[in-house]
């Protein structure tokens, strides 16, 4: 069902994730809160590339794409010429200017655009031609190598792939993909249904078959293994965002598109690279459906294990690894991402109504 995408540690294991996280620090440490930067825009923003705490990359509805050099305190609309019809759902930006946008929808609505100029001049680099078709997420290994994830064509999930920072793609054969389930599909709801690792690593999540599960790459996107998650799936449900830690540590999230507020069987983590996942109790989960996650710099949070997940009803956080969960907004965001390093590290969250904020933590 469409409606939702047209409207590290190196050593792994349980062991390892508790090694990482003190017991004081998970009902302890920083406090969170969103601080938003007006955008002057109306759209919806699913599509959010963080480079650092000054420089963020947004796209969205009506084929609006923005971005800040200056920490939010301005916004440049740097969209596409020609593309007011579409719906920007995902950007991969490298820097304050170079980037890679995903349109998304049926047939030729699903397009690639790529700048190095800021945003100044763009060039339209993918375009997708078959009707089955219709992709979802984009993810980057590295400034070179890319995968874009479309929803199941003949029976399998779909695969393009880059290896010029997104100049030209190539789809690959589907020969090492397994088959999908009936129903089965993923959601373009904030550009982390498919993320990518270290290496050639990468993982997508997927929804709305009788289960839902997490794909795997150990080789860009060519072979691919599969895992059942024990998280709810259903006509609107399913696993919506990714986040991993390192090529073992990862947390999944989601729940029903359709009832926001509900938070049913809507987290889960793995300590083996995806391979296996064990659900979050209900009791501990976040408190509602959520569409975007993804871990904080170390520098931001003081930690290696801390996640935050954000939806319409609100964002948690996790400070152990996605074990436990508390809400610390009700803010209505669909995204989340964090980028730089360092004392140039930040996070930033995007949603309805050009909503776009910045984190900002207590100590």
């Amino acid at each position: 069902m469409r409606f939702l995408r047209v409207a590290a540690v190196a050593a792994g294991g349980l062991l390892v994730l508790s090694q990482l996280v003190p017991a004081a620090q998970a009902t302890g440490g920083p406090s969170y809160r969103w601080d938003v930067t007006p955008t002057g825009s109306t759209a919806q923003f699913r599509g959010l590339s963080a480079v650092s705490k000054d420089v963020a990359w947004i796209g969205g509805s009506a084929g609006q794409v923005l971005r800040t050099v200056d920490g939010g305190k301005h916004w440049q609309n740097v969209s596409p010429a020609g593309a007011e019809t579409v719906q920007f759902r995902d950007v991969q930006a490298f820097d304050a200017h170079r980037a890679v946008i995903l349109s998304i929808g049926p047939g030729t609505d699903s397009r690639v655009y790529r700048t190095e100029n800021g945003g100044k001049n763009w060039t339209e680099t993918f375009r997708n031609t078959d009707e089955k078709a219709f992709y979802d997420c984009i993810a980057f290994n590295d400034k070179s190598h890319g995968l874009a994830l479309s929803d199941p064509v003949d029976g399998k999930f779909r695969i393009a792939a880059t290896s010029d920072g997104g100049k030209s793609w190539k789809v690959q054969p589907n020969a090492g993909m397994p088959a999908a389930l009936p129903g089965e599909f993923a959601f373009a709801a904030s550009g982390t249904c498919l993320v990518a690792g270290p290496g050639r690593t990468a993982w997508f999540a997927t929804g709305g078959g009788d289960r839902p599960r997490v794909f795997r790459t150990f080789d860009g996107g060519r072979n691919w293994t599969v895992a059942d998650s024990p998280m709810a799936s259903g006509e609107a449900a399913g696993i919506f965002s990714l986040a991993f830690r390192g090529p073992l540590f990862g947390v999944a999230v989601g729940g029903d598109f359709l009832k926001p507020t509900e938070a049913v069987k809507a987290a889960s983590v793995t300590y083996d690279g995806g391979r296996t996942w064990k659900l979050v109790p209900a009791d501990k989960a976040p408190k509602g459906y959520r569409s975007g996650s993804t871990f904080l710099p170390p520098s931001v949070s003081r930690s290696l294990t801390t996640v935050i997940a954000v939806g319409p009803s609100g964002s948690d956080v996790s400070r152990d690894g996605g074990r436990s969960w508390t809400q610390f907004s009700d803010g209505n965001f669909d995204s989340v991402e964090c980028g730089g390093h360092g004392t140039q590290a930040g996070c930033w969250a995007s949603g309805a109504k050009g909503a776009v904020a910045r984190l900002v933590v207590g100590r």
